[in-house]
């Protein structure tokens, strides 16, 4: 058995695992990663590159065929549109390759060496991989956890045949006639939309009250607009049963407790994901657990010397920049620096249509923590980017202390509203109050000027409304 000795052993090369791995190149420290699967994990290979691929060739597609109906208010028309999804999802795979590419040469210019297997932990500080050329061990001094997630499977949907989880759904080679989609959360809202836009009957079956139950309904209330506009079926408090007798329906209990059949030439699934605990030899470290996920502290050390962990294995939110954040982290303090982790303010985004952001306190947190809060909120019908854009629906608003005007949360919904979610953040982490956001001169004409009228709501002098 071939052997390897290191400073730092990296398991798992998603957004996580291969950020700590390529800063503690930088800062020379010896490192090695594993990874039994494409640099990028599932952010970029399965995830979040490819879905944000796919929406938007269902946007250039839906408007196209809005031209084509002669209800562009533009005035533009075109004839007879039509898609090839295979080479669509061809286009989308040629992206996530240039990108897989790029992370495993910019580990290779920090000189981090590459492991391809799969790793089995013998004991805290030594770890078996299956390689396709025999068995490989690496002994480290420290070892970081970045084993991702994976989507949740439910008993009566297992996956397989027509029951998909959020990775097929991405590589399909036709649009399904009928697509049932269980849960209302961010991918099945994402994946959702984007196939009614590319043509699919699609009804969305949440079994809480609110589709996008994490967010509070006025921010929402603009995705049910456009849900409607495009034909989807929204059933809220309803539960997926399982496939039909003929397999070729969904069967759901709706809120009156009636069952009811929905043709479905796909079910997908996305209720969900669970943290990837279940790597080989883990157990055998006896990590201490917070409900299924590994327990960290505000350094992301396990309760075992030396061993770190990261990402969605550590729990929520799952998020890919919350993973970037915490491995960039990690590999400094292995690098003898003092740094700490702060989650006050990272940004969450719905690639919906329209497209949510929220970052800092949402308001129901900011009222359960105490505050007493000043809101502004400034629409998009009256800013003029928006209205050049033909798609005003939605707002920014801001959220701050009463008492010393300081920013505690932004929260917008609209179309691009994903983009000003680094001032957002900025602006938080920055501890901007209202006065340093009313006062920052927003370029015109911008979308971005609702976020400084927003503020100037909120003290109460609105210029625009």
């Amino acid at each position: 058995m071939k052997e390897i000795s290191c400073k730092l052993l990296v398991i798992g090369a998603g957004p996580g695992g291969y950020v700590c791995a390529i800063r503690a190149g930088q800062l020379g420290i010896d490192t090695v990663i594993v990874e039994a699967g494409k640099p990028g994990g599932t952010c970029l290979t399965v995830g979040c590159i490819p879905s944000k691929a796919l929406i938007h060739a269902a946007d250039e597609f839906d408007a196209t065929r809005h031209a084509a109906a002669g209800r562009s208010v533009l005035g533009i028309r075109t004839e007879n549109p039509s898609i090839d999804l295979i080479k669509t999802i061809a286009w989308k795979d040629g992206i996530v390759g240039r990108l897989t590419t790029g992370v495993a040469s910019l580990m290779q210019k920090a000189r981090v060496k590459i492991v391809h297997g799969r790793a089995r932990f013998r004991d805290g500080k030594t770890v078996e991989v299956e390689t396709e050329t025999g068995q490989q061990l690496i002994r480290a001094e420290t070892i970081v956890i970045a084993t991702g997630s994976d989507p949740v499977e439910l008993p009566a949907l297992p996956f397989g045949g027509r029951v998909i989880s959020s990775t097929e759904a991405l590589s399909l080679k036709e649009v399904p006639k009928n697509l049932a989609v269980v849960g209302g959360g961010y991918i099945g809202l994402e994946l959702g939309t984007a196939f009614a836009k590319l043509g699919s009957a699609v009804t969305i079956v949440e079994a809480t009250e609110q589709i996008l139950p994490l967010y509070d309904g006025d921010l929402v209330k603009p995705i049910l607009r456009k849900l409607g506009q495009i034909g989807v079926n929204v059933l809220t408090s309803a539960k997926a049963m399982g496939p039909s007798a003929n397999d070729e329906a969904l069967v759901v209990e709706t809120a009156d407790g009636q069952r009811r059949e929905l043709p479905a030439d796909r079910i997908l699934v996305t209720v969900g994901r669970r943290p990837r605990t279940i790597v080989s030899g883990l157990e055998e470290l006896d990590l201490d657990r917070s409900g299924p996920y590994l327990r960290i502290d505000d350094r992301c050390r396990t309760s075992m010397r030396g061993v770190y962990a990261i990402g969605d294995v550590t729990g929520e939110p799952m998020l890919a920049h919350r993973a970037m954040a915490q491995g960039e982290m990690v590999a400094e303090i292995i690098a003898g620096k003092k740094r700490a982790w702060d989650r006050r303010c990272i940004p969450a985004i719905c690639f919906t249509d329209p497209e949510i952001v929220s970052a800092g306190l949402s308001l129901a947190e900011a009222r359960a923590q105490g505050y007493e809060v000043k809101i502004g909120q400034f629409p998009f019908s009256a800013n003029g980017r928006a209205m050049t854009m033909s798609d005003e629906d939605g707002f920014v608003r801001v959220l701050a202390r009463a008492d010393t005007n300081l920013v505690l949360g932004i929260q917008a919904v609209g179309s691009g509203v994903s983009e000003l979610s680094a001032a957002f953040s900025l602006a938080i982490e920055m501890s901007a109050r209202l006065e340093d956001i009313a006062g920052t001169i927003h370029a015109h004409p911008t979308r971005s000027e609702a976020l400084q009228e927003a503020a100037l709501r909120a003290l109460g002098h609105a210029l625009h409304i």
